[in-house]
């Protein structure tokens, strides 16, 4: 039941982006970057806001890939404010994830994510200190499922201070990674916005 509450949501999120994305390109807003942060920016303060509730949100119900979601913050916002706001919103994100799981348990794992992914997590991350330490390198990489890790993360024993600090102080670098790579990707490969 929550697996397909969690699907719908995602496809349902998934179909509004394309969606506003679609109605973004027939306004012209793609076709240049100063017109997209433009239109962004007649919203003022709720510009930011709206964007990081949305990474919020994708963290707990993942409606776009992560890494972009990243890059649509560059994108919006400019590089350095770009990045903060993708960091507060992920961080907020991550912190709901872990007080969710810590609220329902184990269960809620076993109803949103696949069999296989929590077999290869919970042998690879081991209980105690040792997850504490895989828990740590894996959301300072960039290529881990961090939305997982967090929920996983609030089934054991780890202390909300501990937690928090992990994702205030190893969050940073992945974000960076997906925000600032991607963007280069997408300039150099892509041509946006040449």
């Amino acid at each position: 039941m929550v697996k397909n509450l969690n699907r719908a949501a995602s496809l349902l999120g998934l179909a509004l982006c394309c969606a506003l994305a679609f109605v973004f390109w027939q306004a012209g807003l793609f076709d240049s970057r100063e017109a997209l942060t433009g239109y962004i920016g007649q919203f003022g303060w709720a510009g930011p806001v709206v964007f990081m509730a949305f990474q919020a949100v994708q963290v707990v119900i993942p409606i776009l890939p992560g890494g972009l979601g990243c890059l649509a913050g560059v994108i919006l916002f400019g590089a350095w404010a770009g990045f903060w706001y993708n960091y507060i919103g992920i961080c907020i994100g991550s912190l709901a994830a872990f007080a969710i799981a810590r609220a329902c348990g184990r269960p809620l794992l076993e109803a949103m994510f696949p069999p296989r992914l929590m077999e290869k997590y919970d042998h690879f991350m081991g209980s105690g200190n040792r997850f504490t330490r895989w828990f740590a390198f894996l959301i300072f990489i960039p290529v881990a499922p961090d939305d997982y890790l967090c929920f996983l993360a609030g089934t054991t024993t780890m202390s909300w201070r501990v937690y928090t600090a992990i994702i205030l102080l190893c969050k940073p670098a992945a974000i960076a990674l997906y925000s600032l790579g991607l963007t280069v990707i997408a300039q150099n490969l892509l041509g946006l916005w040449r």
